[in-house]
């Protein structure tokens, strides 16, 4: 099968991983590894990253935003209101409106706080902005965020930062089955295998950020991903075989000396 290109609110982009621009040790670090990523978005926490202020190191500096989408995020919200007034700030910043909606419950566990994203969805939805929802893996929640207005679904594969991979395949392909948005796995990939199995479940696209950031050696993991991504979407493509309980012959008994 001839795969399309990712496409999120009718812009198509050639990479299906997305990279985050947090837990660096340095900028020129984080730029390096999203020039081997091969990425063409990047996420950016507008309350924790410097785009602004000149007379710091700006983000801006290394990574330029006329050849690398940047994705505003929440990062830091646990409320509607706080999130929404975050992305107000982005889009007189830099006049984006293409960005992820993160609303989070508590500060200890980082999931999301589904009342306030569902809230905050529909309230940015109406202003004009297209909202890729960070959300848990709920199937019905998921096709809430889709009817609000959310132009791409994101679930977590495991808690932030946690590394632990893909804990509910079932729940994923029931969103993959019920939705036409593009479906980005984001937050918990560990490795690059977590990245491939997401795109073999018939996802669009892996959102990373630790996994890469805080690797021993980032520059190496953000290629790794890179190359973990396409192979996993080539799989999908492919069609797998059907599983089998039993062994099966890789040659016919036929002709048999």
């Amino acid at each position: 099968m001839v795969d399309k290109k990712l496409k999120i609110a009718n812009k198509n982009f050639k990479s299906r991983l997305i990279v985050g621009t947090g837990k660096y040790r340095s900028f020129r670090e984080c730029a390096n590894a999203i020039k081997f990523s091969g990425a063409d978005i990047v996420t950016v926490a507008v309350r924790r990253v410097n785009i602004s202020d000149k007379n710091k190191a700006r983000l801006m500096d290394y990574i330029d935003p006329k050849k690398i989408t940047y994705l505003p995020n929440t990062a830091g919200c646990f409320n509607a209101e706080d999130a929404i007034r975050t992305l107000r700030l982005a889009r007189e910043i830099g006049g984006w409106k293409l960005v992820k909606l993160e609303v989070l419950g508590d500060k200890k566990n980082l999931f999301p706080e589904m009342i306030e994203t569902l809230r905050s969805t529909e309230l940015l939805t109406k202003e004009g902005f297209k909202v890729m929802v960070y959300c848990n893996d709920d199937p019905l929640m998921a096709k809430r965020l889709e009817n609000a207005g959310a132009v791409a679904i994101m679930p977590l594969a495991a808690p932030i930062g946690s590394g632990l991979g893909i804990q509910n395949k079932v729940n994923i392909k029931i969103i993959r089955q019920q939705t036409k948005l593009p479906l980005i796995i984001d937050a918990g990939i560990g490795q690059a295998s977590d990245a491939s199995i997401a795109m073999e479940l018939g996802c669009d696209g892996v959102l990373i950020n630790t996994a890469i950031a805080k690797a021993k050696n980032p520059v190496q993991m953000a290629e790794a991903m890179k190359f973990a991504v396409i192979s996993g979407r080539k799989s999908f493509l492919s069609g797998r075989i059907n599983p089998n309980l039993f062994g099966s012959r890789s040659t016919a008994n036929k002709g048999i000396i």
